[in-house]
């Protein structure tokens, strides 16, 4: 049993995580600065350039990807801002027209590309790669102190590692402008705070986390760990620091309790079949929100928590 589990569920359940988490802590200043619909946005716009990405070097590696993922982020977010000050509607509506008009653009590509020699298609965009992420090298639990095994290991988790620990680190790094521009963006342009520049920073790091994501786990985790694990953290505390935490481990228990409930929890009521994991994690994600808008602390408050 113990074997079975590292093999083929210990590597899916911490991609998973590490890409829950990596999505929820940006998502927090997102949703703060009631721009939310930018990780939906960035989650969809990184499609189409990957997939251009791919047919322009023939390569899904992880450099290639960045950098066509990267310029469709920056593409969108000049485009968001075009909209807004030509169109003058409001930055919700400019963020759903962007994001779907390049979706729809990546799943036409997709649908008229040869790209069936790789894992990319539209089912694989939507739900991800999780299962297949599994480490067969692997003898069981002796195997996670074993060098040789340890260099099998699917290669999904170790950039999602890798990447967790960047966006993780920015935040620190950046933590105090972030968080008074994110409060007082007045105050914060006032004291000499590159706020812009700052902002788009943050989409720019979003859009790296979901890049991330996206191949292993696909757009449907990426958008409901930006916006879920955040907003279900803001329900529990008033802090900004403390909101962080809650949302880092919302978006573990999601990912963990999707995953195994995926995989097994049919199995529990003698139903041998299994559900889509990506599927699951983000159903789990939206109980844990909404049993936050019920039972939270501070589910009555409106307006932003103080910056304490």
């Amino acid at each position: 049993m113990g074997a079975d589990f590292v093999q083929l569920s210990l590597t899916p359940i911490l991609i998973g995580v590490l890409a829950a988490v990596a999505c929820a802590i940006p998502g927090n200043f997102l949703i703060l600065r009631r721009q939310a619909l930018i990780g939906d946005a960035i989650s969809h716009v990184v499609l189409p350039g990957i997939v251009l990405a791919f047919l322009v070097t023939g390569s899904l590696g992880t450099w290639p990807v960045l950098a066509g993922a990267a310029g469709a982020a920056v593409v969108a977010a000049l485009m968001i801002e075009a909209i807004k000050r030509l169109g003058r509607i409001e930055p919700g509506a400019a963020m759903g027209v962007t994001f779907t008009s390049l979706f729809a653009l990546g799943v036409l590509i997709l649908e008229q590309s040869d790209t069936s020699t790789v894992h990319l298609d539209v089912e694989h965009a939507l739900y991800g790669n999780l299962e297949s992420l599994i480490w067969l090298d692997a003898t069981g639990w002796e195997s996670l102190i074993d060098p040789t095994a340890l260099t099998l290991m699917p290669p999904e988790l170790i950039r999602m590692a890798a990447v967790t620990l960047l966006v993780g680190a920015l935040a620190a790094v950046f933590w105090r402008p972030l968080k008074i521009s994110t409060f007082d963006e007045g105050f914060a342009t006032a004291v000499g705070i590159p706020t812009r520049g700052l902002g788009f920073a943050l989409v720019i790091v979003s859009a790296l986390a979901a890049v991330a994501a996206f191949d292993a786990v696909g757009s449907i985790i990426v958008i409901a760990m930006f916006v879920c694990p955040p907003a279900a953290a803001r329900m529990m505390t008033d802090s900004l620091e403390r909101q962080v935490g809650w949302s880092i481990v919302f978006a573990a228990l999601s990912a963990f309790l999707g995953y195994v409930i995926a995989g097994y929890g049919l199995t529990w009521f003698g139903i041998r079949a299994a559900v889509s994991g990506a599927g699951m994690i983000a159903t789990v994600s939206g109980v844990i929100l909404a049993l936050a808008c019920l039972f939270g602390p501070h589910r009555s408050r409106i307006g932003a928590p103080s910056a304490s």
